[in-house]
């Protein structure tokens, strides 16, 4: 187990563990100096760009996944549908290229990130960079009929202004064991989800339920059928395989969700945990016997470069709740949800 899945494992404990209570002097050092520049850009003495388009932020408090992209995926076009045109930008994690640059679904995910080519893979212009106001700024340029700005992740990154937070939350792992930084995997604290316009968790289909509150509500994630990378329009049959000769690969921040996700598929791979944003390379799929290998669509898009026949992925679609959508256009168009 690497380092990064030993720290996961430590922090998303219901309690502190006695590696996180020896960190918690550090984590308190972190929150002050986490506060302090909040506070900073809250009394101007740090300056925030405030664009001349709205500015939704989906974010969240903790690291690792939380669901971010498929509900930015779902944000976007759902605001389509009403009539926007929007632009999405993105940190690009997991490239090389700092930015800010306007990129497409071709564009090498080594360099520009793979969950940006995810986005970008929707239709909608999407730009990356470590400084999202200069990422938005090419967008806009590239792309006169932007009209709202759609930031995937960003939370903590106040250069930027916004017109609306939402942030993410894992239903599964929630907020761990509730500590910041090294002690647990809170970026902010748990306090900072009452100042956002609104929280989503995501849960399990069979846990999915509308809300009263726009402020608190659900998205789940649904199944799309396995798309082969090599030859996109076979049908996917795993019905005859013997034990040895499926696997399953993920390099996602919560591999575990992927993995159960397949299993009440009926599957039953050998699974393989890779780091988040790992660039896979042939020899990490190098299964002996493997007649079917399984991933993420995010791992898919580092994989295409050198697929084969036996690599299959599966594609999400977050499911969200109108009512989100509804308070996200209200906040965009100047209006105030009761």
């Amino acid at each position: 187990m690497d380092l990064e899945r030993e720290l996961t494992a430590i922090w998303y404990r219901s309690r502190a563990s006695p590696v996180a209570l020896a960190l918690w002097p550090l984590s308190l050092a972190y929150r002050a100096v986490v506060g302090l520049r909040r506070a900073l850009y809250r009394r101007g003495v740090l300056a925030s760009e405030r664009l001349n388009v709205p500015v939704v932020i989906v974010g969240n408090i903790t690291v690792g996944g939380a669901g971010k992209t498929p509900l930015v995926r779902g944000l976007v076009s759902a605001l389509a549908d009403r009539g926007f045109h929007p632009g999405i930008v993105s940190r690009g994690y997991g490239g090389r290229e700092s930015g800010p640059r306007v990129i497409t679904p071709t564009d090498d995910p080594l360099e520009v990130g793979d969950e940006s080519i995810l986005l970008a893979a929707g239709g909608m212009p999407v730009a990356v960079g470590h400084d999202r106001a200069a990422a938005a700024r090419a967008v806009l340029a590239a792309h006169p009929e932007v009209d709202v700005i759609v930031s995937d992740d960003g939370l903590q990154h106040y250069a930027l202004a916004r017109t609306v937070e939402i942030a993410a939350v894992d239903g599964a792992r929630g907020l761990g064991d509730g500590l910041m930084l090294p002690a647990g995997p809170l970026r902010e604290p748990s306090s900072r989800l009452a100042s956002v316009d609104a929280v989503v968790t995501l849960v399990d289909d069979a846990a999915f339920a509308p809300s009263p509150d726009a402020r608190a509500t659900q998205m789940t994630h649904e199944a799309l059928p396995w798309r082969n990378l090599k030859a996109p329009d076979r049908v996917a049959d795993f019905s005859g395989l013997r034990p040895g000769e499926l696997h399953a690969i993920a390099g996602i921040a919560n591999p575990d969700r992927f993995f159960h996700t397949v299993r009440r598929q009926g599957l039953a791979p050998a699974c393989h945990a890779f780091p988040d944003h790992h660039p896979f390379v042939p020899g990490d799929l190098a299964f002996a016997g493997a007649r079917a290998i399984l991933m993420t669509e995010k791992d898919a898009v580092k994989c295409a470069r050198f697929a084969d026949e036996r690599m299959w992925c599966l594609p999400i679609r977050a499911r969200i709740d109108p009512r989100l959508v509804a308070l996200v256009e209200d906040r965009i168009r100047g209006r105030q949800t009761a």
